[in-house]
């Protein structure tokens, strides 16, 4: 008597990519109905500073330094005054404190002399500020001013979009480029938004509950070929 392997694979709807990606924005909405930014914040430049300061570190810790240092300094122009080593203590926890407290004066200082206090509502604006990437530059543009100049790419994103099979990069860039052509502009930041709440609550990083997830039958990694083993006389 031996045993023979037989590959059984699941069933995943055939669609195309854009088809796929438009059917997981479908689900996102009706999952995620009141998904929001995550971080605090009550101005644009304070949304900016959050979204600096959340890099490596959690919204919510983010939102547990901001209230001070937002009571502190809650302008462009005290930030840019700000005796830089109080500035370092009060972002401390978020982690990288000195180059996030570095970049947060040089962008403020930068927004005060060039752009008159404002803080810019253009991608190549924003991103000659310091410590500004394409991440922190799209989430000031959709929810400060309510612009979709691309697709936000964090940690989350990154890691769903290459798992759902929607991009094969893991360069941040270039999986932005891709999920631009497969959603419609109008959706680019609740996508963002939506994929981010399902990154934390199902499909995490070390231990995804594919079993609990209601875009599994959409989703590459979680439709793997299951082995079974027969017996044979």
């Amino acid at each position: 008597m031996g045993t023979k392997i037989v590959p059984v694979s699941t069933t995943r709807k055939s669609l195309s990519k854009k088809q796929q990606a438009l059917e997981i924005l479908v689900r996102l909405k009706r999952l995620y109905p009141n998904a929001t930014c995550s971080l605090n914040y009550s101005t644009p430049v304070q949304l900016l500073v959050a979204t600096i300061l959340s890099a490596q570190c959690t919204d919510e810790r983010v939102n547990k330094v901001t209230p001070e240092l937002f009571s502190r300094f809650p302008d462009a122009a005290s930030l840019a005054n700000a005796d830089l080593f109080e500035l370092e203590n009060l972002v401390r926890s978020t982690g990288f404190y000195r180059n996030k407290a570095k970049n947060i004066q040089a962008a403020c200082r930068m927004i005060v002399c060039e752009f008159d206090s404002v803080v810019p509502n253009k991608m190549e604006q924003l991103l000659r500020l310091p410590g500004v990437a394409r991440k922190t530059a799209n989430v000031v543009l959709a929810h400060a001013y309510g612009i979709n100049a691309g697709v936000t790419v964090d940690t989350h994103v990154n890691r769903l979009s290459q798992r759902l099979g929607l991009t094969e990069h893991s360069d941040p860039i270039r999986i932005e480029k891709d999920l631009m052509g497969l959603l419609p502009q109008a959706d680019w930041e609740n996508w963002s938004i939506r994929l981010i709440y399902h990154g934390r609550a199902v499909c995490k990083a070390r231990s995804p509950a594919c079993d609990a997830c209601k875009l599994a039958d959409l989703c590459p990694a979680a439709n793997k070929p299951v082995m079974i083993v027969r017996q044979h006389k």
